[in-house]
């Protein structure tokens, strides 16, 4: 710890080596490209370059190469091994004075008996793929979950044809609106017990911090409203995005959120997003 910890917070304490950090932890288990991280964060590539070799040097992000491009994600493990340092370090081997782990992290999920657990899914534009996630949790939740969406950009509106697809497997489309990331602001914004983002852009965003820090997870995959080609493939597009949700959300329903503390969850969602059938 004597070298390895202060090396680790003297990288991350460059404002914009921690942007990249932050974007690689919201992105979690992403592989993101250099390209992407310079366009989201406005940094030039070879400034961008040197942050990351900074970041990779200190073990807090790793590089892997797929054909011609090089991807970036955060090293989990030694970003756990970081914290559990500092804080073993604070404690001094006293776990009256200071805990091992937050307060909130060995805390289970007690069971909701006087509401049921909120849930967020941010989408760039709150038309096809977070409305796609708020109609099937409502569908899969048995009444333990209020589902939300919304949007980051200001003006949006549903898809046409996300709707209409919604329709002709059953659902009730007729409640459903596009919403702005503002309503879920404020005193009267409901209490999140999960923020999910479903869209890259979304996640590159710096989102609002949450009050009692839900858990949150990236659950990212390819836009059916860009998809090309004839109306068949279009729609095939759409049929995609629904499934893989509808596969992500019933295993996500099907966990027993009340018996796991915030680390295990953390664990589950994550491994929810690398799911893709």
């Amino acid at each position: 710890m004597e070298t390895t910890i202060p090396l680790r917070l003297s990288i991350l304490g460059h404002p914009q080596r921690l942007a990249v950090f932050r974007l690689l932890m919201r992105r979690f288990p992403d592989h993101v490209p250099a390209s992407e991280i310079s366009a989201a964060l406005d940094i030039k590539p070879s400034t961008l370059s040197s942050y990351l070799s900074a970041l990779m040097q200190a073990d807090l992000v790793s590089q892997t190469r797929a054909g011609t491009w090089l991807r970036y994600q955060v090293n989990m493990n030694t970003t756990r091994d970081t914290l559990d340092s500092l804080y073993l370090d604070c404690c001094r081997g006293r776990p009256e004075v200071c805990a091992s782990l937050p307060p909130q992290a060995r805390q289970k999920c007690v069971p909701r008996m006087d509401r049921k657990f909120e849930v967020l899914f941010i989408c760039t534009g709150n038309s096809a793929r977070s409305i796609f996630a708020e109609v099937l949790l409502n569908a899969l939740g048995q009444d333990r979950f209020n589902v939300h969406s919304a949007g980051t950009q200001p003006r949006s509106s549903l898809n046409p044809l996300a709707v209409e697809m919604l329709r002709s497997k059953g659902h009730d489309v007729n409640t459903l609106r596009a919403k702005h990331i503002a309503e879920f602001i404020g005193p009267d914004a409901p209490d999140f017990d999960f923020v999910f983002t479903v869209c890259d852009q979304a996640a590159n965003e710096e989102c609002p911090t949450w009050e009692g820090q839900p858990i949150s997870a990236h659950w990212g995959m390819p836009d059916p409203v860009k998809a090309d080609g004839t109306a068949a493939e279009k729609s095939l597009a759409f049929h995609h995005a629904y499934g893989v949700l509808l596969h992500r959300l019933r295993t996500f329903s099907a966990l027993p959120i009340a018996q796991l503390d915030r680390i295990s969850l953390q664990r589950a969602v994550d491994k929810i997003a690398q799911t893709s059938d």
